[in-house]
């Protein structure tokens, strides 16, 4: 059907509650309503995400029900013993409980076993429990850091992992499949309610990731959930570590998906860490850490001088790669994952320590399906992983990024550096002395609706029509399904220096996504090298 077939069948569909009705009805854009209709959400790098509202191509009960109605048909028909169920969690955003609550139904009603948290949880306590309550699946209901209109439905397997390209096509087969008037939503008599027992089971797992400080308490740290589900599990296992003096950002810290004092709810963004940073301020305090919504990220402010510095992804995860590898045990098993997107200077340090150094295609899901192969095979032991993009892992309690862990162990690495009169800048300092200077960045240009994804789509065939770019040595085109991975919409082009960059088009966001790696002897000689390496990459894609 057209846009305007899709529009007019939802006008009319006898399934369709009065306030969509309505919603729908006032639509007077036609703009509007084309992208609202012109097609279904699909499944990208972090499952459904998508402007929350009334059609096809926005995230509300009924797609949620039509993807879970595929869920429970793909269930049944593709996993033996999918009668082990499925675990649902949700963020603070609007519609995440009503959505949550929804999709245990639709399961339930399907004869599918559905278990829900009786209050949000964090993406990696959803994670943990698929495989600690040994379901065959899980759901979660968030859009992570994205504005305060966007929602999202993503979908793990029983190993606690995000659905890699294979299962979340055939997921999508049987989504597609399924029809709006099929839906049937049960009562809420069969489903089962998850407490406190597994949130405590997750905590001691986190835990043991622990390196303890003796000088914990110490160390004044300032943290904000940013209005989202970290608040209670990363106070609570900031206490069990010995950290007392922990000041939470008052204005942030109860649970609203209006997202009040953020222009988004992003811990990268240091506009969005401006109040954390102001209370650190006041207080004198060492480190200050943010985490997302969904409390899968972690961003982190260190006191330089009289400022905070804030830390980038890459920075953050090359200065965890050293301090949790310096604190384990290593064997010729030992491995670490980045992405092919991610910053090389954790990887230098982890080589340099003897330890294995793999990397996937960008979502958390790739390092997640790393970890279930490792458990398989035996052949590797997976100490720590993460992405350019502020998502962190150590240890295998679960198989997605983990901002309670990472605020664990950012907290005892700053202890650590205290103890010896440093910072976490010092001890950057100190990796950029012994492996040299590795300046990254990263450019979004958000380019919306159906217009914007074909300027996308124009964009990455002029690169692979023949881009010329001054000193690219190599250019690698994903596509192709390079170094045994997955075929990916990706081009990335390696420098002689050393330096890279890579264009993606985001697979949760209407964005083209530019990453910047610029290899260089010091601050001021990158910086340069990046303005122009910036410049040239934006006159190309007409940005």
């Amino acid at each position: 059907m057209t846009y305007r077939e899709r529009y007019e069948q939802w006008l009319g569909a006898s399934w369709l509650d009065e306030a969509s009705r309505r919603e729908l009805a006032a639509l007077s854009d036609e703009k509007e309503i084309e992208d609202r209709f012109y097609r279904d959400l699909e499944f990208g790098t972090a499952g459904m995400r998508g402007l929350m509202g009334a059609g096809t191509n926005r995230l509300n009960r009924y797609t949620v029900g039509k993807a879970t109605l595929g869920l429970a048909r793909y269930l049944k028909a593709e996993i033996a013993d999918w009668q082990r169920g499925v675990v649902i969690a949700y963020d603070s955003r609007n519609s995440s409980p009503e959505f949550a609550l929804e999709t245990a139904r639709v399961l339930s009603a399907c004869g599918v076993p559905a278990k829900i948290f009786r209050q949000l949880e964090p993406v990696p306590a959803l994670s943990f429990a698929v495989k600690h309550h040994k379901a065959a699946a899980g759901v979660v209901i968030t859009a992570s850091h994205n504005p305060k209109e966007y929602n999202g439905y993503k979908v793990y397997d029983e190993h606690g992992c995000q659905l890699c390209p294979a299962p979340a096509a055939k997921l999508t087969e049987y989504v597609e499949a399924a029809d709006l008037s099929q839906i049937s939503s049960g009562d809420e008599k069969p489903i089962a309610w998850i407490g406190q027992e597994t949130v405590e089971a997750f905590l001691d797992a986190v835990q043991c990731q622990s390196v303890p400080q003796r000088n914990a308490g110490a160390l004044k740290v300032v943290y904000t959930p940013l209005h989202g589900s970290g608040n209670l599990p990363v106070r609570a296992v900031l206490k069990r570590c010995g950290f007392d003096d922990v000041h939470v950002v008052a204005e942030q810290e109860l649970p609203d998906g209006d997202f009040p004092t953020v222009t988004t709810p992003n811990p990268e963004e240091r506009s969005t860490l401006s109040l954390g940073i102001e209370l650190a301020r006041r207080i004198s305090a060492d480190v200050v850490i943010g985490t997302d919504p969904d409390c899968d990220r972690i961003g982190c402010a260190v006191a330089a001088g009289d400022e905070f510095r804030l830390l980038s992804g890459n920075q953050i995860g090359a200065l965890l790669t050293d301090f949790v590898l310096s604190h384990r045990a290593l064997t010729p098993k030992s491995t670490m994952i980045t992405t092919i997107v991610t910053g090389e200077l954790g990887a230098r340090v982890a080589q340099s320590r003897g330890v294995t150094v793999l990397r996937t295609l960008t979502g958390f899901k790739y390092i997640g399906e790393k970890i279930t192969e490792f458990a398989r095979s035996g052949e590797r032991e997976f100490l720590f992983g993460y992405e350019e993009s502020y998502g962190y892992l150590a240890g295998t309690h679960a198989q997605d990024k983990d901002a309670v862990v990472a605020a664990m162990l950012i907290c005892e690495m700053a202890a650590a550096a205290k103890s010896k009169g440093r910072t976490l800048i010092d001890e950057l300092n100190g990796l950029y002395a012994r492996f040299g200077y590795y300046l990254d960045a990263q450019d979004s240009h958000t380019l919306k609706g159906k217009d914007g994804a074909e300027r996308i789509a124009a964009m990455m065939a002029r690169l692979r029509g023949g881009a010329r770019f001054e000193g690219v040595s190599q250019t690698l085109d994903y596509a192709q399904g390079l170094d045994g991975l997955p075929r990916e919409n990706v081009m990335k082009f390696l420098c002689a220096d050393g330096s890279w960059f890579a264009v993606r088009p985001s697979g949760t966001e209407p964005k083209i996504k530019i990453y910047y790696s610029i290899k260089d002897t010091d601050e001021t000689s990158a910086g340069a090298k990046l303005d122009a390496r910036r410049a040239e990459v934006g006159g190309v894609l007409g940005l």
